[in-house]
């Protein structure tokens, strides 16, 4: 079957939507399980740090799985560290919901986080790589949209089990659920062709241009098509000239900033985590009744009124984020953040200490959290899985966007493993942390994160590139680059 045009696009989209979907699922599938009769029943009641591990070590096999693909994934291609990942996941979701002691769920969190590291740090690039330039922010939109719908979706799955039920069922089947987006994935992976970014760099340049052909006939011209093709073959020629592309130009500062642009896109993803955004996410039932107070059922019905607003806010910056930018939604959205966090702390000491005005603060605190997730949603969230493969150089961008991934789900592991027992601690001083960490990704984001707006992805080079070393990417390889290019197109 061979797709093109605005179907091919609509497949890829629809394989990397569903990947999305999945992370949000797995995001908040046990944030509403490890509460329940049933889960207590059979793990025989974990203390909050027992809680905290299974819940948190999924996150360290994602750590895991984007090792294994920074190492891995660029001999791999995009598509077969997709497919390796699902193949994984069918594993570990079957062994989590056949699971009978903390050891036998553990391993199985492992094995789920090891699949969804691979495909965790490949959609995005596998998506970026297909993008047009003008829309590539928006496409990403959508993705975290259905992200977002993933985590809404588990959290009221787990509501209607958990409420209605005590037996173990109420968790197994939430457990096992994650197969019904995993297998659709795999009868994508059929269908759509390997990215044309990364065909330039590992195969025949025909190859690449039969994929930019079948992607972009109904809209381009056939000299548009081959301008855009010799500019991908330029960009790879110029950064094989340079010797990018090893582990040690991760860290080295080249012609093109590689290093520069590799910290960027750990950091952004670092920065995520840090803010609390999955204290959040992980542990709203647990915030709602051990910070506010609120009775088990109503603690787990608020957070599923939160994750739904959590996917309603998702689409606002659909329409922001190609029109304004990456880098206003950050700074504006992060201020708010970290204002947020300030008045949380305040709202939450009153409510621990039973002030006069506890009440009310109790209900101020539960604003806060919604106003913390929208203003997350629409400015962090929507740039944070964009802005890696859009930074990273072709020849880096499989393994950067890899590390920067597992950089994610490192900081993710912290954050989930510490939030039960700094609630329990420290209660409202929680907050103040997050406040503090906000309010530093600010002046760094200003300082050093450029804009990518609008840009080609072999543009982004360009962006980082001056003088005299400019002058030669523009001039690319020169007879080189034509003759690979002219060759491709007779062959097409």
């Amino acid at each position: 079957m061979v797709l093109e045009g605005r179907l091919l696009f609509t497949a890829v989209t629809s394989l990397t939507c569903l990947g999305f979907l999945l992370i949000g699922y797995d995001n908040g599938l046990m944030g509403g399980l490890v509460n329940s009769t049933a889960f207590k029943t059979t793990f025989n009641s974990p203390s909050p740090t027992i809680t905290g591990l299974i819940v948190a070590i999924y996150e360290v096999g994602c750590f895991v799985g984007s090792v294994a693909v920074s190492l891995f994934g660029e001999q791999l291609g995009r598509k077969k560290s997709i497919g390796i990942g699902v193949l994984i996941m069918i594993v570990g979701a079957l062994l989590q919901s056949t699971a009978y002691s903390r050891a036998h769920m553990i391993v199985a969190r492992i094995v789920s986080g090891v699949g969804m590291g691979f495909i965790n740090s490949t959609v995005p690039v596998f998506q970026a790589e297909f993008s047009p330039k003008a829309s590539r922010g928006l496409y990403v939109c959508m993705q975290l949209s259905t992200l977002n719908f993933g985590i809404f979706l588990a959290y009221w799955i787990d509501y209607g089990f958990t409420q209605s039920h005590t037996a173990s069922f109420t968790w197994r089947v939430p457990c096992i659920l994650q197969c019904i987006f995993l297998l659709p994935i795999l009868l994508l992976l059929l269908i759509v062709p390997e990215t044309p970014r990364w065909l330039a760099s590992h195969a025949p340049p025909s190859q690449s241009l039969s994929v930019l052909t079948r992607l972009h006939e109904y809209h381009r011209t056939s000299e548009e098509i081959s301008a855009l093709h010799a500019s991908i073959l330029q960009t790879f020629e110029y950064e094989k000239s340079l010797g990018a592309g090893s582990w040690k130009d991760l860290l080295r500062n080249d012609d093109i900033q590689s290093q520069r642009r590799f910290l960027i896109a750990c950091a952004i993803q670092a920065f995520q985590q840090l803010g609390g955004i999955n204290a959040l996410i992980y542990y709203s039932n647990t915030l709602f009744s051990t910070s506010l107070g609120f009775s088990d059922h109503l603690s787990a019905l608020m957070s599923g009124f939160l994750q739904t607003w959590f996917f309603i806010a998702s689409f606002i910056p659909w329409f922001l984020i190609d029109r304004i930018g990456r880098r206003p939604l950050l700074l504006s959205c992060i201020s708010v953040m970290s204002a947020i966090m300030v008045v949380q702390t305040g709202l939450i000491y009153n409510v621990q200490n039973k002030t006069s005005i506890a009440n009310g603060c109790g209900i101020g605190a539960a604003v806060m959290l919604f106003l913390f997730e929208g203003a997350f949603t629409i400015g962090f969230q929507a740039t944070v899985w964009v802005y890696p493969s859009e930074i990273l150089p072709l020849r880096l961008r499989q393994r950067g966007s890899g590390v920067s991934t597992a950089c994610n789900w490192i900081f993710n592991y912290m954050i989930v493993q510490i939030t039960p027992p700094a609630l329990n601690n420290i209660g409202y001083r929680t907050y103040i942390i997050f406040a503090v960490l906000n309010a530093c990704w600010v002046p760094i984001i200003y300082l050093f994160f450029p804009e990518t707006k609008g840009l080609e992805l072999e543009d982004v080079d360009r962006l980082f590139t001056k003088g005299e070393s400019l002058e030669r990417l523009e001039e690319g390889s020169g007879e080189e680059v034509g003759r690979l290019a002219e060759g491709a197109v007779e062959k097409v």
